[in-house]
């Protein structure tokens, strides 16, 4: 239970970062751009759009949609090769931001244990 309580603080300070957030917003834009453009392109509800966006842009690829039309081929071509990146670098940075978060909170345990070690001797 520690640990889920140490991963949830992580979440929380990464979220709390300025470079996450800016990354979120840009994935979920793409995602909604994309969404919107399969909905009309391919004339897929926008539910099942969102879906194939998702996805498409972490590579999960299922295979259970697939764009018909010319443009909404063309169109995946692009967003595949802009989303992954933008999508692994947003995966990255929430990362890094969680293990750095874990990393400060080790840092503080261990000056932490090291003042009291001090304060002991005479």
């Amino acid at each position: 239970m520690r640990m889920i309580a140490e991963l949830w603080r992580g979440v929380r300070a990464a979220f709390s970062d300025r470079n996450v957030l800016s990354l979120m917003a840009f994935t979920c834009t793409i995602v909604l751009c994309a969404a919107i453009f399969y909905s009309w392109a391919e004339d897929w509800s926008f539910l099942d759009a969102v879906y194939f966006s998702v996805i498409t842009i972490s590579t999960v690829g299922y295979g259970d949609f697939s764009p018909q039309t010319f443009a909404g081929k063309m169109f995946t071509i692009v967003y595949v090769l802009i989303g992954l990146g933008v999508f692994v670098a947003t995966a990255t940075t929430v990362a890094t931001a969680i293990l750095s978060h874990r990393l400060k909170d080790e840092d503080e345990a261990d000056r932490k244990k090291r003042a009291g070690r001090t304060k002991k001797r005479p």
